[in-house]
């Protein structure tokens, strides 16, 4: 880590010896952190880190322990709530936006504040003053829309434009991309590159290392709830955040060999020409084998998803067919798919998979209440207690008891709430449709070990992802989709090795 440069101007927000302490647990110990306008600090570290605690403690949420400073432009400040922290120029905007989504933009970007006439809310003043905040934002819709109408992205905007309107100089960006497509994402970066060019000190927090290289001009890593240190552009690279936000090198993460020689079990799954009638999903068909790891990769809208959800029987099929052991199995819901052993976790676990507001033991016990009814459909609940309890113990997942609602999990953990649902129905086929989006470079490490252990006991898996390392790093072979079809396998026997290169040359179109 290069030391900073003597002439480097006083930071624009500077926090010193931060330290939170929680019942039990010392959330932060000693952090330091410094940010210059007209610069991105990317801040990572795994879930669990201290990464959120430390932005609330700017934000006004909560309160440092005694010896904390907190200078803007070289100056202590006082933040004791957030209308201080606004006050001194900072704007947080989470992942889960925080806007009404039945008033207007203008009403958004003016709640709590709102400009009056005569006793009355002056809608028209507050019109007219966000409309330049709008148009240099390049925003595709009025101060007079209502927030409920507008998509993800566009509600971003909307946050964006409510800090800019407030003369905010500190803007924290909290995995702003998680719910946006690529060509949302991209527009995103436009925009941070735009604020940081006219003097914005950004804050970017993310998981996704490509964002972190593409955006950043610092990399600030904490790690159970300390500074680990900062990284100049010229240094960043994944080995090196990797091994300061998990202590171990980046090697120890993707650990298969691809060997063609495998020894797989008997084929447990079989597809033949299974579609949607050509409108998402074209006539596909392969085989999963016993124990093995069989990824399906491809650009985003080749049809990877939708195949996994004809075989499941979320969605209905026109054609083809599903064996189970060499039998043919009929799947008309999820249910069916369920009952004969293939389980599917979908890719968007908090509104498809996860009851939020439910504890984590009613999640893992979901698919599995009919073994604990007693006569005239009375729970055992001392079963379920058990059930939830081992699986937090085989499944590592970090949360006080299997009372504690789901929603309150980090994201890792909350896949593995998840995965622990289906595991109990006892799969022969599992179905892993992007299982460590949103998860810290710690928790996917986990997962890929759990997923390793499921192969070894001799389920059949299957693994969609974007992420090509991820394919190559735990899948025995890949199969390629594009368009609504296979387009080429890689591994096994194949005769084409597992590598990036292989995989997109299938992935656009350009094999021979």
């Amino acid at each position: 880590m290069m030391p900073e440069p003597q002439s480097r101007p006083t930071p624009t927000l500077e926090m010193r010896n931060v330290s939170k302490t929680f019942p039990g647990v010392k959330a932060l110990d000693g952090v330091h952190l410094k940010a210059w306008g007209g610069e991105v600090l990317a801040l990572m570290g795994e879930n669990g880190a201290g990464k959120s605690t430390l932005m609330k403690i700017l934000s006004g949420a909560y309160q440092p322990d005694a010896g904390a400073e907190i200078l803007i432009n070289g100056q202590h400040v006082d933040i004791s709530d957030p209308i201080a922290a606004k006050r001194h120029g900072i704007a947080i905007i989470y992942q889960e936006l925080s806007l009404a989504p039945n008033l207007t933009v203008a009403e958004n970007m003016f709640l709590g504040d709102e400009l009056q006439r005569r006793g009355f809310v002056d809608r028209r003043s507050m019109n007219e003053q966000c409309r330049p905040v709008l148009q240099r934002l390049g925003a595709p819709f009025g101060p007079e829309t209502r927030v409920g109408t507008l998509s993800i992205a566009e509600q971003q905007l909307v946050e964006i434009a409510r800090a800019l309107h407030a003369k905010s100089k500190i803007l924290v960006l909290d995995e702003p991309t998680t719910a946006l497509s690529s060509r949302e994402s991209e527009r995103l970066f436009t925009l941070v590159r735009q604020l940081r060019s006219e003097g914005i000190a950004l804050i970017y927090i993310s998981h996704r290392m490509a964002e972190v290289y593409d955006l950043s001009d610092r990399v600030s890593v904490l790690r159970d709830g300390t500074y680990v240190g900062t990284l100049e552009r010229e240094e960043i690279s994944a080995e090196a955040l990797v091994k300061m936000m998990v202590g171990r090198d980046l090697s120890t993460f993707y650990k298969k060999e691809h060997d063609p020689h495998f020894s797989r079990g008997p084929v447990i799954l079989e597809v033949r020409d299974i579609t949607d009638g050509g409108r998402r999903v074209k006539p596909c068909s392969f085989q999963v084998h016993q124990g093995e790891v069989l990824g399906i990769a491809g650009l985003v809208g080749s049809g990877r998803t939708e195949l996994a959800r004809l075989i499941f029987g979320a969605d209905g099929r026109t054609g083809g067919e599903v064996l189970l052991d060499g039998r043919p199995v009929s799947i008309t819901e999820p249910q069916d798919a369920l009952n004969l052993g293939i389980a599917y976790l979908t890719e968007d676990r908090k509104a498809l998979g996860l009851f939020l507001d439910m504890s984590c033991g009613e999640n893992i016990n979901l698919g599995v209440l009919h073994r604990d009814a007693h006569r005239g459909g009375i729970l055992n609940l001392a079963a379920a207690r058990r059930r939830a309890e081992n699986a937090f113990k085989a499944l590592r997942v970090r949360a006080a008891s299997p009372i504690v609602t789901v929603g309150s999990l980090s994201g890792g953990n909350q896949q593995k709430v998840l995965l622990s649902r289906w595991l109990e129905i006892g799969p022969k086929v599992l179905i892993l449709d992007e299982p460590t989006r949103g998860v810290d470079i710690g928790a996917k490490s986990e997962i890929y070990r759990i997923i390793d252990e499921l192969a070894a006991r001799g389920i059949g898996i299957v693994v969609i992802s974007s992420e090509l390392p991820e394919i190559i790093g735990i899948c025995d072979r890949v199969l390629v989709m594009r368009e609504g079809q296979i387009q080429g396998e890689v591994g096994g026997q194949s005769g084409r090795a597992v590598t990036q290169e292989n995989i997109m040359t299938y992935a656009a179109g350009a094999a021979a």
